[in-house]
C-alpha cells in the first residue's frame, strides 16, 4: 500500500498531460495484420500530430487491436516527442527550408501575410498544429504520410531564428538582418515624376 503512495507524483504528471492546451490531428489510420499459427490477427496503426499552435509540435504512432487505443498511444507518444520551432511574427517561418527523410523530400517557404497554409495532407496537419498561418510548401518524392511528416519535422529542426544565429555568432540581431534599402522607394518617386 505504501508503495502506491510513493508513486503519487506520476498521477500529477498525467493530469498535466491531459490539459487541453494541446490540439491533436489524426493524419492516417491503417489496418495492419499479423499472421499467426491460427490465421491472421488484425489491428490498427494510427499516426497523430499534436501541437499547442504556438510553436510546439510533435508526432507519434501507435498500434492496437482497437482504433481508439491506437489513437491514444499515438497521442501520448506525440506529446513526449514535441519540438519547439521559432516562428517569425508568430505566423510564418524565418527562412526557406528543405527537409528529407528516406524517399520523402519537402520544401517549405516563408509567405507574406494572408497567404494561408498551402500544403497537402500530412504537412498541413503539422503546420496547423504548429500554429503557422502563412506558408507555401511542396512535397517531392514519397507520398507516404509517415515519411512526409518525418521530412517536415526534419526541415523544421533546421530552422533558426535571427536571434539564435546572433547568439551563436556573438553578434547583435541588427548586424545579421539585411538593411532595408531606400533605393526602391527613390526609384518609384522618379518614375511618378516622369
Amino acid at each position: 500500500m505504501a508503495r502506491d503512495d510513493n508513486r503519487g507524483g506520476g498521477g500529477r504528471r498525467n493530469q498535466r498531460d491531459e490539459t487541453p492546451e494541446f490540439a491533436d490531428r489524426l493524419v492516417a489510420i491503417n489496418r495492419v495484420s499479423k499472421t499467426v499459427k491460427g490465421g491472421k490477427r488484425f489491428g490498427f496503426a494510427a499516426l497523430v500530430v499534436v501541437g499547442d499552435q504556438k510553436g510546439r509540435v510533435g508526432f507519434g504512432k501507435g498500434k492496437a487491436k482497437e482504433v481508439p487505443e491506437a489513437i491514444r498511444k499515438a497521442t501520448e507518444q506525440a506529446k513526449r516527442q514535441m519540438i519547439r520551432v521559432q516562428l517569425r511574427e508568430g505566423r510564418t517561418l524565418h527562412h526557406d527550408i528543405e527537409g528529407r527523410h528516406g524517399a520523402g523530400k519537402v520544401v517549405m517557404r516563408t509567405a507574406p501575410e494572408g497567404t494561408g497554409i498551402i500544403a497537402g495532407g500530412p504537412m498541413r496537419a503539422v503546420f496547423e498544429m504548429l500554429g503557422v498561418k502563412d506558408v507555401v510548401s511542396k512535397s517531392i518524392g514519397s507520398q507516404n504520410p509517415y515519411n512526409m511528416i518525418r521530412a517536415t519535422m526534419n526541415g523544421l529542426l533546421k530552422e533558426s531564428s535571427p536571434r539564435s544565429v546572433a547568439q551563436r555568432r556573438g553578434k547583435k540581431v541588427s548586424d545579421i538582418l539585411p538593411k532595408r534599402d531606400e533605393a526602391p522607394e527613390a526609384s518609384a518617386q522618379v518614375a511618378e515624376e516622369a
